[in-house]
């Protein structure tokens, strides 16, 4: 078996983000790392949106992002901390939409390990050293410098090693320019390891200790070394030289330190707290994300807590002398948590959640209200004491984009529960309460700007402008049968009658023509209206009509009854002009289609003609043989419509699939009556046809429009579904839209709306926008309250039935409970003049509701759970019944079966729970198994019974008429009773938890938490579960699907997707225990069972796969297994038909990865054999980026394989169409 690996959704995770100026200009950028992904984010100056500019994959891990500039530099620079042994820093080249490598220097072993740098980046401030540390013993710097030529230079690494010690934390401290500074929280453990009595251990502490790196010696000195009194978590720079007092806060349990080396004493202030918490009162505070700005006149820092709060921290200086004497402390506003926070210099402020949406805010205030609290490190407090505040909705933050993020997916089924032929993808994701159920859907999202109906139905709509250099369209003008309607737009769409369009006859197309004319076609002529109103009219010749017509901004085709073609070109006067002669077509015209004139040339050189005789005809327009046929191309079926654009060229961008033309190109696209779209590459000099791509758009005849997309040419589709093609950071694009049928379309540009669509729709005039060009799948989201953990399908009522369960967390009863408590203790311990005061306060507690999703649920300590169960509508997207659970009572597994014993082909939701579960070490009392019916008219859970188990149920399976059920380490089967569930037979072979279980036929797949698979028969006449073959290889299993009766498809938690078979000889019919002294046992190998899978495939996916699925994701496509992992990202494995195709893919994987090798210097193979070696697994992500290379690389490469670059990138589309999108 040999598999493709195609990425689908990349990882929306973000791990860390860093703001800067890449460009080269003054616009603040920011770059994210996903994981395995580097992406360039870029806010848009007149929406505040923040677009996605380039998304690059680096197979590797990105463990640490930090961003430079050299002194008196205008761009910034990426450092980046990977898993591959080496520093990198790139250069962002806009003019090619690429990250550059400027420098790659290796200084250890590949892979994330304990001693080997990358996990720490510290810059100096000044731009002039980097400090790139391990978690243990090793740190070098690197000096940061530029040559004669400015370009910039990195010196060999300077050691500032110290063994038994680790780091927790590095910064760069802000000296100016004096000699570079670096903070590293640090802890030594060489007392530690030698005393085993354990009590050096105990008393050992943090320290704080400053590297200086001396710039005259080139030398890395320890410069000074303190301990701490409360163990840091976190360092923030503080600005230094003339902007500010220099120095670190150092952010630890509860509290917040000023530190600076010199006579400046310690400043520390306590972190507030929220008041009437609801949180375990002995759980410490912490802040986990900062971010700092600073103008010429001041600075701030602020610092996010656990809970979601934002502080901005000033220093406050003495009046004698320049040392900090007063930490200042003010609430600023409360957003999720951020795992990386940004403030850009333009007054922006980036979230990049932990979990959930990622937003984006503008800071509108400073948070300097004198109504706001205060807290100051002068305040007099007893130790361990703190200052409290009341969290509140937004007043200095203004949101104003939010990106959305899938991560982590916890459980994913693939179902056409909305009868739309295309399936759907039922996504449960996030964490707590910012958890969702999404479903996705393969399309871009439109956004409805306006819809308006029309006196009757039209067939034709187009926009126009006044003149050429108009920034936005004049005229929507709207053809029906007998009639044309011209409407004006401004602050409204209203109708006018004085534009000289004739709005007696319907129209056949108009154009803005030259600089400042109007063109409009109808059946009878042509009106040229000069923009003075004066009307040069065209009439058609005899008793024969215009049928068809083609119009750009220079020049005008039109087709008479009989397939006559009439050619004008407008000349220097703005004078339309007819060409003398006229051109006979063999057959009658079906369509016409004429570029655009390229910039600074006179005319489009090509006209093309679709036929009745099935064929496509490229004619000349050139004077010198202006109107003889140059290429013919013969179709399947009758053309529809016709377009030819220029894709990829406008943005410098190699088109994704052309491979022909280095920068772009020029593409005819054939619509087609049977549904089908063809896209053929159209030689710009002899107007030759070549490279056709086929796609199936839908069952109506396709009709094709061009319209205006990120500033460059995209077109438009319509079918039984609206398809967009467009070009997207270098790649080609042929996405539907999550929108109804259309009938006709045409670009439209307002002020408020610079790139949009006008459409119609039976009798409607549509206006739309597409705003997140480049996603694959358009979601839409429904919150949840607990994070879920596994949701089942009801066969009959399609309904979802959902798992939420928190742990350290607070049932909506225990949180009434604990509110009432803390509202009695105000009354009770208030005196009594302030009792009526405190019965208020008290009241107003009660009565507050923050939403936890923002302000984030109360942690009330470990072994606490919630959990409930939702049953939800997938097509109205709501919540039919909601059934909470008792407190630390934690639901874990669910699925919906039928119990043969009963034989009323009733459907039972069996729901394993287990109460007061400890993590670690795993011990709980118990569990249940809860069974319900679900009414099927009211949608409602009718509940039957409920069955104790003696330990967790981990997993629940329908077999055979009973029930599977994985309870800890045994697997059992049980039957329906009267009033319990009863056992029938049970397994204790599996060693020791069982996680996933699924089945064919009587042969069962048990998956261990860490031994990996087990291959089980049951043996219906004994009534015995036989374990009769295992794996050889430890997993720890997430993940696992039968792909058929002897293969299964498995993945772990450490990113590895592996493929097991079970050899031809194997026998399952194989007894437990024959001679009563367990003889199969003692046969068997590394103490297991006594046959073992073989191992087919192997690959490293970077992240831990939670949910896979063997599944068709277009109608009448291949069968493919699906992945969705931890991350947000959703992939597939594809098999290959043919071994031509898998040798194909083979060697043209071993060029990409000589030719192109990965960005952070990993190398590929060694990633993709991050645990396991790769097997029988091509990388499809890797495969694909053979589109984004130079011409000369796709030659040399395409050259070695024996193909031409257009048959390289036609397989690799093909690849990728014949199994999804």
């Amino acid at each position: 078996m040999f598999l493709y690996n195609i990425t689908l959704q990349k990882a929306s995770a973000i791990v860390q983000a860093i703001h800067g100026s890449f460009s080269g200009t003054k616009q603040q950028e920011i770059v994210v790392g996903r994981g395995k992904i580097l992406e360039l984010l870029r806010p848009d100056p007149t929406t505040g949106k923040l677009l996605p500019v380039l998304s690059v994959e680096v197979f590797g891990v990105i463990r640490s992002l930090v961003s430079f500039r050299l002194t008196g530099g205008t761009r910034d620079y990426v450092v980046v901390g990977s898993d591959s042994g080496r520093i990198v820093i790139l250069e962002y080249n806009p003019v090619k939409n690429v990250f550059e490598r400027v420098h790659q220097e290796t200084f250890g072993r590949s892979g994330c390990r304990r001693i080997v740098p990358g996990q720490y980046l510290a810059l100096d401030p000044k731009g002039r050293a980097v400090m790139i540390g391990a978690v243990e013993k090793q740190k070098f710097v690197y000096v940061l410098n530029r040559d004669a030529a400015a370009r910039l230079t990195i010196s060999s690494p300077l050691e500032a090693h110290k063994s038994h010690t680790l780091v927790f934390a590095t910064v760069g401290v802000d000296v100016g320019f004096e000699n570079p500074v670096f903070a590293c929280l640090e802890m030594d453990y060489e007392e530690a390891d030698s005393d085993p009595s354990g009590d050096a251990a105990q008393s050992t502490q943090q320290t704080l200790t400053f590297y200086e790196l001396d710039l005259g010696l080139n030398h890395v000195v320890r410069k000074y070394s303190e301990p701490l009194e409360d163990p840091g978590n976190m360092l923030i720079q503080v600005p230094g030289g003339s902007d500010g007092p220099s120095g670190v806060l150092v952010c630890s349990d509860n509290y917040i330190t000023y530190k600076n080396f010199g006579e400046q004493e310690d400043i520390r202030c306590p972190i507030p707290r929220r008041r009437n918490d609801l949180d375990d009162p002995e759980r410490g505070m912490l802040f986990v994300a900062s971010a700092s700005h600073k103008t010429k006149s001041m600075f701030f820092i602020l610092v996010q807590t656990e809970q979601g709060d934002i502080f901005k921290i000033t220093l406050e200086k003495g009046k004698d002398d320049d040392y900090v004497t007063e930490i200042k402390l003010k609430y600023f506003d409360t957003t999720p948590v951020a795992a990386s926070m940004c403030v850009l210099r333009t007054g922006f402020l980036f979230i990049a959640s932990e979990f959930g949406n990622h937003c984006f805010y503008q800071i509108a205030n400073l948070g300097d209200n004198e109504d706001e609290p205060e807290f100051s490190s002068k305040m007099p407090l007893e130790e361990g004491e703190t200052f409290y505040f009341a969290p509140r909705g937004l007043r200095n933050l203004v949101m104003v984009d939010e990106i959305e993020n899938l991560a982590p997916i916890t459980a994913c089924q693939i179902a056409d529960l909305t009868n739309e032929d295309t399936p759907q993808l039922y996504v449960a994701c996030g964490r707590g309460p910012r958890s969702s159920l999404r479903v996705l859907r393969h399309g871009l999202e439109v956004s409805e700007m306006a819809v308006s109906e029309l006196p009757g139905n039209p067939n034709a709509v187009w926009t126009v402008k006044k003149t050429a250099h108009d920034d936005y369209d004049a005229y929507i003008v709207v053809s029906f049968v007998n009639a044309t309607l011209v409407l004006s737009i401004g602050e409204t769409v209203e109708e006018v009658t004085d534009t000289g369009f004739l709005g007696t006859a319907p129209t056949l197309a108009c154009t803005q023509l030259g600089e400042d004319a109007l063109l409009q076609v109808y059946p009878s002529g042509i009106r040229h209206i000069r923009f003075d109103r004066r009307v040069n009219e065209w009439k058609a010749p005899g008793r024969r009509s215009i049928v068809k017509c083609a119009v750009n901004e220079r020049q005008v085709v039109v087709a008479l009854a009989g397939g006559e073609i009439v050619y004008f070109e407008m000349d220097i006067s703005g004078q339309l002009n007819e060409y003398t002669e006229r051109k006979d077509m063999s057959a009658d015209v079906m369509c016409m289609a004429i570029g655009r004139v390229p910039p600074g040339e006179q005319r489009s050189r090509f006209l093309a003609v679709g036929l009745a005789d099935n064929t496509v005809r490229i004619i000349s327009l050139d004077p010198t043989d202006c109107l003889s046929p140059l290429s013919m191309q013969a179709l399947p079926a009758p053309s529809e419509s016709l377009c030819i654009i220029e894709m990829g060229g406008a943005s410098d961008s190699a088109d994704g699939e052309t491979g022909n033309i280095g920068i772009g190109g020029l593409f005819l696209n054939i619509g087609l009556q049977n549904g089908v779209l063809l896209r053929t590459v159209l030689d710009t000099v002899t107007g030759d046809l070549s490279d056709t791509r086929t796609r199936y758009l839908g069952s109506r005849p396709v009709k094709l429009f061009r319209v205006r997309m990120q500033s460059s040419e995209a077109m438009l589709a319509l079918s039984s579904r609206t398809w967009l093609s467009y070009t997207y950071q270098s790649r080609f694009f042929l996405t539907p839209l999550s929108y109804d049928p259309l009938e006709f379309a045409s670009s439209f540009t307002s002020e408020q709306c610079p790139e949009g669509i006008v459409a119609i729709a039976a009798n409607t005039l549509r206006i739309l926008a597409l705003e997140k060009l480049g996603v694959v799948f358009n979601q839409v989201a429904m919150p949840l309250q607990y994070t879920p953990r596994k949701f089942a399908i009801h066969p009959i009522t399609k309904s979802l039935i959902i798992l939420e369960t928190d742990h350290n967390a607070l049932t909506e009863a225990t949180k009434a409970q604990r509110k009432q408590q803390i509202a009695e203790r105000m009354v009770s311990s208030a005196s009594e003049d302030v009792k009526e005061a405190a019965a208020q306060a008290a009241e107003q507690f009660l009565a507050e509701d923050l939403p936890e999703a923002v302000f984030s649920a109360p942690k009330p300590g470990a072994a606490m759970w919630a959990s409930c169960i939702r049953v939800v509508d997938p097509v109205q997207g709501t919540t039919v019944d909601h059934m909470p659970f008792e407190q630390n009572e934690a639901a874990f597994c669910v699925t919906v079966c039928q119990f043969s014993a009963r034989g009323d082909g009733r459907w039972y939701i069996v729901v394993g729970t287990a109460k007061d579960f400890r993590l670690q070490p795993r011990q709980s009392n118990g569990g249940f198994l809860y069974t319900f019916v679900l009414n099927d008219d009211t949608k409602k859970l009718e509940f039957l019974h409920k069955t104790p188990t003696d330990d967790i149920p981990g997993a629940i399976h329908p077999f055979q008429g009973r029930l599977l059920v994985g309870v800890g380490h045994f697997l059992r089967v049980y039957e329906i009773g009267r009033k319990k569930l009863l056992r029938k037979c049970e397994n204790k072979h599996i060693p020791y938890f069982v996680t996933s279980i699924s089945s064919m036929g009587y042969r069962i797949l048990a998956s261990d938490v860490q031994e990996s698979i087990h291959f089980l028969k049951y043996r219906p006449v004994e009534n015995q579960l036989v374990v009769f073959a295992d794996d050889t290889s430890p997993r720890w299993v997430t993940a696992a699907c039968l792909v058929d009766y002897s293969t299964v498809f498995v993945a772990d938690k450490f990113g590895n997707a592996a493929v097991l078979r079970l050899p031809e000889d194997v026998n399952d019919d194989v007894d437990e225990d024959p001679t009563g002294t367990k003889a199969l046992w003692d046969r068997g190998l590394l103490g297991g069972a006594s046959q073992k899978t073989s191992e087919l495939c192997n690959y490293h996916v970077g992240e831990a796969i939670l949910s896979l699925q063997k599944t068709a994701l277009i109608p009448g496509g291949s069968e493919a297994v699906v992945y969705t992992t931890i991350s947000g990202g959703v992939g597939i494995f594809v098999p290959f038909n043919s071994r031509e195709d898998m040798d194909f893919f083979q060697h043209l994987e071993m060029h990409l990865r000589q030719e192109n090798p990965p960005l952070c210097g990993r190398d590929h193979l060694h990633y993709r054999s991050y645990y396991y070696p790769a097997k029988n697994v091509v990388d499809g992500d890797l495969c694909e980026q053979y589109n984004l290379l130079d011409l000369s690389k796709r030659r040399t490469i395409a050259d070695e394989l024996d193909r031409n670059p257009s048959e390289v990138s036609k397989k690799l589309e093909d690849m990728r169409t014949h199994y999804a999108f």
